[in-house]
């Protein structure tokens, strides 16, 4: 672990970097509580003068790192390993997928699949003048999956590999610095390597905090319609403590108990709701409508990657797709470290198509039902849902379910869903925290948990602050703000994976032969007895280095001995 006390108040942590995290969060807990309107005007400036440069910046940053997870994933490196070569992962398949789909967009998606399709149907530049609404409701929903596919799950990814493969490959502290080992050495160790977890924690703090306050508002405009309580900041701030604490005690119990259980019942009730919209909801006009957009996604996905809307002259790319790709950078540390930790054994491509594929596909399905039944609503229903989102973009998921006329069935649905969007930010927050707590330990997976509890406590506060300071806008820039920094450490750590890469075994290299690579999806027996065959090798091969290692050391023993045994014979004389 790096720079971990053996005793006092910090026992088990980085003093230093726990005391700087520390008097980070209580600033902007004071300059929030007491200033608050300078606190929002602040936030606003800093994003309104980096908006020009990240307009521009975060969309090369996440191009290019789509297409290098694309090559991690099916190059030369696509059977290496996160971890020994003959490990195999630790967790099944679907608590895997159910895990890092919880932690990594479960609030945020829940928050925006109706919101942003209904905000996309006549405010982006893709939709020319007299285009039928038809048509703007196929590109609103492409818009949709685009800042929810593949691009931002690249950014997880790949902050996720490469953690991941630091620590259980070249047996590196699970924290961000490591990844930075083949530029800074052992520098790591020290200041500067400090400076970068510190990074790490600022954008995961004020990310986790935003997402938080998203879903204590929608969570609010739910109780609101269903059990008629007041839409109020009290009762958001009532919201927080109770799901901050839940979090924390499921922490608390650690990641194979609380988390996992947590996400799997995610899952499941996420199946529900699914199920609920697709049967109960415009079934047909679902299916083709995700389809269609679907196909128009894949399509377009090349154009919209490097689109930067320069040519428009309106504050669209920063307002979405700036927004969204900070959103998405904030969290990559907090989301990075939970998938680099339930992740150890899987190869690399397993894990490029196994995150990249499978929770863009679960999104597509998501958006394309929820966001579908409320363009359903507005192009060839009562409507009502715009005029919802223009009121209060937290109360269009539960004013779409309104609109679908189920009678006794939509409070049943609502239901499932406020206590839907509950558990995912319970997952969210006890996962944050967690990741918070191991960076700020030097990489200790098992931090102490009186610092869980009191992390539970300063992001439950932080997020109270920051809805009191201004609302969603203010959500929005901070996160945006906190994102920058962090992206200039993703981009010394393409490096620092880049170099490590170029000593893996599975590289070609003259005189070394080994197995031909396999595609993915082609699964043999003869593929299957190679890459046994490699592995035994491997792990042949390295108990032989660790016995050479431990003939070395036991001659230099005997060595040291014998020196010894003279040196007293000498005395002796």
């Amino acid at each position: 672990m790096y720079n971990q006390a053996q005793n006092g108040l910090f026992k088990g942590m980085n003093p230093r970097m726990t005391q700087v995290s520390i008097l980070m969060v209580l600033i902007t807990l004071v300059m929030g509580s007491l200033f608050n309107e300078t606190s929002a005007r602040g936030i606003e400036a800093a994003r309104s003068w980096l908006d020009p440069f990240l307009e521009w910046y975060y969309v090369l940053l996440v191009a290019f790192l789509l297409f290098f997870m694309i090559w991690l994933g099916t190059g030369r490196y696509k059977k290496v390993r996160l971890g020994r070569d003959w490990e195999r992962p630790e967790f099944t398949f679907f608590a895997w997928i159910s895990m890092l789909f919880a932690a990594g967009t479960g609030v945020g998606i829940l928050f925006w699949s109706v919101a942003q399709p209904i905000m996309q149907l006549g405010d982006n530049p893709f939709v020319l003048p007299g285009t039928p609404e038809g048509d703007a409701a196929v590109v609103a929903m492409r818009l949709s999956f685009f800042h929810w596919g593949v691009n931002g799950w690249a950014i997880f990814s790949f902050v996720a590999l490469t953690m991941a493969y630091f620590s259980y490959r070249h047996d590196l502290p699970l924290t961000v610095r490591s990844v930075l080992y083949p530029i800074l050495g052992e520098r790591v160790r020290g200041p500067l390597g400090d400076l970068v977890d510190l990074l790490a924690v600022f954008g995961t703090v004020f990310g986790i905090a935003t997402t938080l306050g998203l879903g204590v508002q929608q969570m609010n405009a739910g109780l609101h319609q269903v059990f008629a309580l007041e839409n109020s900041t009290t009762l958001q701030l009532t919201v927080i403590a109770v799901i901050m604490f839940i979090a924390t005690a499921s922490v608390v119990s650690g990641v194979s108990r609380g988390v996992r259980m947590l996400s799997e019942m995610n899952f499941w009730l996420s199946i529900a709701a699914v199920l609920f919209m697709l049967l109960l909801g415009p079934t047909q006009y679902l299916i083709g409508v995700t389809i269609e957009a679907t196909g128009d996604y894949i399509q377009s996905l090349i154009r919209m990657t490097f689109h930067t809307n320069v040519t428009q002259g309106d504050s669209w790319q920063s307002d979405w797709t700036v927004f969204f790709w900070g959103w998405w950078l904030a969290w990559s540390p907090f989301v990075g470290m939970f998938i680099a930790r339930i992740s150890r054994g899987r190869s690399f491509g397993e894990f490029v198509m196994g995150v990249l594929l499978v929770p863009t596909i679960i999104t597509i399905v998501w958006i394309g039902l929820f966001g579908g039944t409320a363009l359903y609503q507005e192009l060839f229903g009562a409507g009502g849902v715009v005029a919802a989102v223009q009121n209060d973009v937290s109360t269009a998921l539960f004013v779409t379910v309104e609109g679908m006329e189920l009678g006794v069935f939509t409070p049943i649905i609502s239901t499932l869903l406020i206590v839907l969007i509950g558990t995912y930010l319970i997952t969210s927050a006890n996962a944050g925290t967690l990741v918070i707590n191991t960076i700020l330990s030097g990489g200790d997976e098992d931090p102490p948990s009186a610092h869980r509890i009191l992390w539970g406590i300063f992001l439950a506060l932080l997020t109270a602050v920051l809805l009191i300071a201004g609302g969603l806008d203010t959500l929005q820039s901070a996160v945006i703000t906190a994102a920058m920094p962090f992206s200039v450490v993703v981009i010394c750590m393409i490096i620092g994976l880049l170099k490590a890469l170029s000593d893996e075994r599975f590289a070609p290299r003259h005189g070394e032969l080994s197995p031909s690579p396999a595609e993915p999806w082609a699964i043999t027996d003869d593929i299957e007895k190679v890459t046994e065959e490699a592995e035994q090798k491997a792990e042949e091969k390295a108990l032989k280095e660790a016995a050479e290692k431990e003939a070395e050391r036991l001659k230099a023993l005997e060595a040291e001995r014998h020196q010894q045994e003279g040196e007293d014979a000498l005395l002796r004389r």
